[in-house]
């Protein structure tokens, strides 16, 4: 007897096998729509267009930054390489499928709404990749006239302005989604419509002529300061980072991480902590740090007893977190130096303190879950031995360190130390695998398993093939990682250039103020909420970029009208880090959605559970803007130069209480230190916090100096965990409440 067919809707019964590997799937799907692109075509001119575009960015990015070009004419070619790469590697919609649901129109157009929109690039993608990189070349093209007529555009100029702003605006819906292009257009709608608007948003308008001069013909708008940052710097740390992961570096890290964490309580969460931290020294994308990390953590977290929806939340938490470490910082330490006007290595050490304090916080938040579940370790016998897998992949440490080494001792720029880092990783990647090659021939030939008819020279050769490849593939994804990136500052420019055109930052300063009623705390919460509600549906980047431009001065405005001076980059800080949190924030959190495709969990009780992890994070900005000391700034002076703190005791005291009031507030906010909180206990906790925080607001009541306030905090701290490890021994007894 025939069987009939199942019906459309009943499941379909997969292999086990095919059920391992969807997880992962669905998150590196998430992945490919919000960084690289999700179109891979099967047509072989296609996809060698893609691959050798892609390649050409690499080694032009590499060639300028041995012998630099003229600024404008290197934006113009990088806009170019990423407008045009978009359009051909992001699809205009995300389904597979055209979102068509008239009959008439498919038998019209059978062959486009039967073909996946992934495995095919459409005609009119690849005319609107043409003209948006012919308008973003027309820079280069007619440079020296553009400088003669500067100010004074003509028609084509204007023209070519109007194709690439609104190509520019569809490329970013495409790779960032809408709502980065909405509110680019809102911005521009306002340059027109300043004259009919509220007093406090009225300006005289601005003609067209005078917008394409400001937006496309200068470097004030599309081809500004955002923009720069991603050509000079960005590229060539992402690139970094591309070829380390393909070079096998990221999976090290992780091997680490396991071998040296497993045997704790709760290891596997422990070593997702620490992995995710290694890798967002190179990362700049907590998206793809949580699919990268999260394809070997999540699984190990909820075998070892962690609840699903917990053990993606775990990894949001630390990849989100990843963009806080230096040197890279999601690629906002770069634009930070450039907003603010700031060396580089003094953004970076600035924000060393905060990053290290809130991972150190994250990994102990993860120790206090694992008490809380009661998780065992895992057994020594199931890992691998700590000092054979450091020893195995040692050679990734030399071209981190050759990257530090150059950029902090020798203070080498950021474009010298990360081309010193990639030639030093392309030879690694180059011999790396004939090396292993060669020795795993002298492992066979001693055990005398060699087979007989292995042609050696093939064998090598194939070998020295393989070790090509990856640099190969490693410039690829460099490239293809960086479409979004590129994407991103040039359309954060058209931002910045309208708040330039109009002054639009004097206007918001005045709203704010007025929202606030003059009240600091609100107008900060006002800020990150601000900040939260923007960053749900941009890349961090883009955020910050909008943030600094809009929400920074006035946060240093009103602080002075308050009789407060904040330092400049702690006011950035301050944005960049709820930018950050939006990553982890339902209900758009991107990296939430990849974590729990792994994890197979809810994404909203994911991100819900991973932003309570990162409360302990939220409140760093407010702090180290009232506390300076935590950014290594004992001052400033008359002439807004900043005044550092050498003292390495010094240091090591800010950093030693700092990392005390942050466990003191994550175990207050878990309810549990050594066994279960009271209430009470708590309370003691959120004490010691702000005693070892913000000694200065406590010296108006008590006649002591900032050191003895933080040390009679950290004694409450000492003191409470000593009198929780008596009471878990027996000796007393306390009434405890549930944290929940």
């Amino acid at each position: 007897m025939a069987e009939h067919p199942a019906a459309p809707d009943a499941p379909v019964a997969l292999p086990e096998e095919a059920l391992k590997t969807r997880p992962r799937q669905d998150a590196e799907d998430i992945v490919a729509l919000v960084e690289a692109g999700a179109r891979a075509p099967r047509s072989r001119i296609a996809s060698w267009i893609l691959t050798l575009l892609c390649l050409a960015w690499s080694i032009f990015q590499i060639s300028i930054a041995y012998r630099p070009i003229n600024s404008h004419i290197a934006r113009a070619w990088h806009l170019a390489f990423a407008i045009c790469l978009c359009f051909l590697a992001y699809p205009a919609y995300k389904q597979r499928r055209p979102p068509i649901r008239a009959d008439w129109i498919r038998k019209i157009l059978p062959r486009f709404t039967r073909k996946s929109i992934r495995t095919r690039i459409p005609f009119y993608d690849i005319v609107m990749a043409i003209l948006a990189a012919s308008a973003a070349l027309y820079i280069w093209w007619d440079y020296k006239a553009l400088i003669y007529r500067q100010g004074l555009p003509n028609v084509l100029d204007v023209w070519m302005g109007i194709i690439l702003l609104v190509l520019l605006l569809e490329a970013a819906r495409r790779a960032l989604g809408p709502a980065l292009s909405i509110l680019a257009i809102i911005f521009l709608a306002y340059v027109f419509a300043g004259p009919h608007l509220p007093e406090v948003l009225r300006h005289r308008g601005v003609p067209m002529d005078f917008v394409i001069s400001d937006m496309y013909l200068s470097t004030t708008g599309v081809f500004g300061i955002p923009l720069g940052v991603s050509v000079d710097f960005v590229f060539l740390f992402v690139l970094f980072g591309a070829l380390l992961d393909k070079a096998g570096g990221g999976k090290y890290f992780i091997d680490v991480a396991f071998a040296g964490l497993g045997t704790f309580r709760g290891g596997p969460a422990k070593a997702a902590v620490v992995a995710s931290g290694l890798t967002g020294l190179v990362s700049g994308s907590s998206i793809a740090n949580t699919v990268t990390t999260g394809t070997f953590t999540i699984p190990l977290m909820k075998k070892v007893g962690l609840p699903a929806y917990k053990a993606a939340a775990v990894e949001v938490a630390v990849s989100t977190n990843g963009q806080l470490m230096p040197p890279i910082m999601g690629a906002a330490a770069f634009i930070m130096a450039e907003i603010i006007g700031m060396p580089y290595m003094e953004v970076v050490r600035a924000a060393l303190l905060p990053a290290i304090i809130s991972y150190l916080a994250l990994f102990y938040v993860v120790h206090l879950e694992a008490l809380k579940l009661g998780l065992k370790a895992s057994p020594r016998a199931e890992l691998p031995s700590l000092l054979k897998t450091f020893l195995r992949g040692m050679h990734f440490l030399i071209p981190l360190g050759v990257l530090l080494f150059y950029l902090v001792v020798l203070r080498r720029s950021p474009v010298t130390s990360a081309l010193l880092a990639i030639e030093s990783l392309m030879v690694i990647m180059g011999v790396q695998r004939p090396i292993i090659a060669y020795l795993s021939l002298g492992v066979h030939r001693r055990a005398k398993t060699l087979a007989p008819n292995l042609d050696l020279k093939a064998f090598m050769w194939q070998a020295c093939r393989q070790g090509l490849m990856d640099v190969w593939n490693g410039l690829l994804a460099g490239a293809r990682n960086m479409i979004s990136v590129g994407i991103a500052t040039a359309t954060a420019g058209i931002i910045v250039g309208v708040v330039t055109i109009t002054g639009l930052v004097g206007r918001f300063i005045t709203l704010i103020d007025t929202i606030s009623m003059g009240n600091m705390v609100l107008m900060l919460l006002f800020t990150a909420m601000t900040s939260l509600i923007l960053g749900m549906g941009m890349p961090t980047t883009a955020n910050y970029i909008i943030m600094a431009t809009l929400t920074a001065p006035v946060i240093i405005q009103l602080g002075a009208d308050a009789g407060l001076v904040f330092p400049l980059v702690a006011a950035h800080l301050f944005v960049f880090y709820f930018g950050i949190l939006a990553d982890d924030t339902p209900p758009v959190g991107l990296a939430a959605y990849a974590a729990s495709a792994i994890a197979r969990s809810d994404p909203i009780k994911t991100g819900i559970q991973g932003f309570t992890y990162d409360l302990r994070t939220a409140i760093l900005p407010f702090i180290f803007l009232f506390n300076n000391e935590l950014l290594m700034i004992s001052g400033i002076t008359e002439t807004g130069r900043i005044i550092w703190i050498d003292d390495p005791f010094k240091i090591g005291w800010i950093f030693v209480t700092g990392l005390a009031a942050m466990f003191s507030f994550a175990s207050a906010l878990q309810g549990y230190l050594v066994v279960r909180c009271s209430w009470l206990e708590r309370l003691i906790l959120i004490l010691a916090c702000a005693t070892m925080f913000r000694p200065g607001a406590f010296e108006v009541y008590m006649p002591f100096g900032r050191f003895v306030m933080q040390a009679v905090g950290l004694l409450i701290f000492l003191g409470l965990f000593g009198f929780q490890k008596v009471r878990a021994a027996g000796r007393f007894q306390v009434k405890r409440c549930s944290p929940d």
